[in-house]
């Protein structure tokens, strides 16, 4: 049986918001455009009307649609039940490939990939997207999370990074990979590259994302109450985002007690381009990334942009990496916005010099033609092995060992240190 040329690809995430389920979508969408029968299955729980939304339309670009199905952010018994129903859909599915993304969704794929792969070749790949990785190394939560990382290595034919930060985190806080691992840039649809106009009204400054303080939303109304104190400027910004736990509540009584509640306005999300033209820059504070979606597309959009030096996004700026600034500094913050403000002429030939570097190097169709080489390779050396009656008998010794549901999930206790991480 040789690699077929249309390929089954079934994409496992939890949750349906934010960066990942983008990439995820974006992944899947021109994969079946490339003529693969291709499905995503995520959690029924996380996000509200606009994710159900984002969940729909990508389901009815896709062959074997976009499937909810319960998933717990947390590491609970319950686990051992979402499994088996998992199980049962994907095997139903018949895949060729299953894509895990995030901590919770690499978990749940790649037992159910060691599971239904062990009569047939299926390729199994693993994107952190962050995930776990953003626990500290020293840590009860990250020691936990990292051994079951570095367990389910054994049921990992390809990790797939997003940034070369992210794949050296690994590397630092899990040990070097017993498997095969890559770094396969995001990459943007040609439509993206269109410039976005501000409104007329557009406010100064805006922030998209998570409300969050790993995003930095905190250090972003910091900043804004720091602009005045220190440099006299009332900067006004609107804030579109997403919340799964804190929620916006606590950012709205802190710019409340920084007293620029009457010049920051929260909202929920809104299609990126849309928000775009609402503020005249756009402020990434985060406290840690991977390879954040909404940088790229300010770039690709030729807005201005304040961002963090925090895990891939050096690497989108290339050699203008110099013009980012410290997280969790909101002094450092404010300093580079009023720049930026007071010399709007300079901000947008900056701009322009940031989309030349970004639009050879982050395109779409790269990261999906990266990642069907990559899974034609897999497949063709499982091909090869079940041909082979010694190398099937090898791949059954090596199985003896290999990490299993309950293995994983059973030594967890009632709760776990802690609740497992956004992805």
């Amino acid at each position: 049986m040789d690699v077929p040329v249309r390929l089954r690809i079934v994409h496992v995430v939890r949750a349906p918001i934010g960066g990942i389920f983008r990439h995820v979508c974006d992944l899947a969408t021109a994969q079946s455009a490339a003529g693969h029968t291709v499905g995503i299955v995520c959690d029924s729980r996380t996000g509200g009307a606009f994710e159900a939304a984002a969940v729909a339309a990508v389901a009815g670009k896709l062959a074997l649609g976009a499937t909810r199905l319960p998933m717990r952010r947390d590491v609970s018994p319950a686990d051992l039940a979402a499994l088996m129903r998992l199980t049962r859909h994907i095997a139903g599915l018949a895949p060729d490939v299953i894509h895990c993304h995030g901590a919770k969704g690499g978990v749940y794929g790649r037992l159910i990939g060691a599971r239904i792969g062990r009569t047939r070749p299926l390729a199994v790949l693993y994107a952190p997207h962050g995930g776990s990785l953003h626990y500290a190394a020293n840590s009860l939560e990250g020691r936990f999370y990292f051994a079951i990382e570095r367990g389910l290595e054994r049921l990992t034919d390809a990790l797939v990074h997003v940034s070369a930060y992210e794949a050296e985190t690994y590397r630092q806080k899990i040990g070097p990979p017993r498997c095969r691992a890559v770094v396969i840039h995001n990459g943007l649809r040609e439509e993206e590259f269109d410039p976005v106009i501000p409104h007329e009204d557009a406010r100064d400054l805006l922030f998209l994302g998570m409300y969050r303080d790993l995003k930095g939303t905190d250090v972003f109304l910091e900043a804004i109450a720091r602009l005045e104190s220190r440099f006299g400027r009332r900067a006004s910004a609107h804030l579109f985002g997403q919340s799964e736990d804190e929620g916006r509540a606590r950012y709205q009584a802190l710019a409340e007690r920084l007293g620029i509640a009457a010049r920051v306005t929260f909202h929920d999300p809104a299609p990126i381009r849309e928000a775009f033209a609402f503020g005249r820059a756009v402020v990434v504070p985060s406290r840690a990334e991977s390879m954040p979606y909404i940088v790229l597309e300010t770039i690709a959009a030729g807005l201005p942009i304040v961002a963090t030096r925090v895990g891939g996004i050096p690497e989108i700026f290339g050699p203008r990496a110099g013009e980012l600034v410290p997280p969790g500094d909101p002094d450092a913050l404010a300093l580079a916005l009023d720049a930026l403000l007071a010399d709007p002429v300079r901000a947008q030939l900056d701009a322009a010099a940031r989309l030349d570097w970004l639009r050879p190097r982050f395109h779409i169709d790269a990261m999906q033609r990266r990642v069907d080489e990559l899974y034609r390779e897999i497949l063709a050396s499982k091909t090869a092995a079940h041909r082979s009656p010694l190398r099937q008998a090898r791949a059954t010794e090596s199985r003896v060992g290999e990490p299993t549901a309950r293995s994983v999930l059973g030594l967890v206790p009632a709760r776990a240190p802690g609740p497992a991480p956004a992805a």
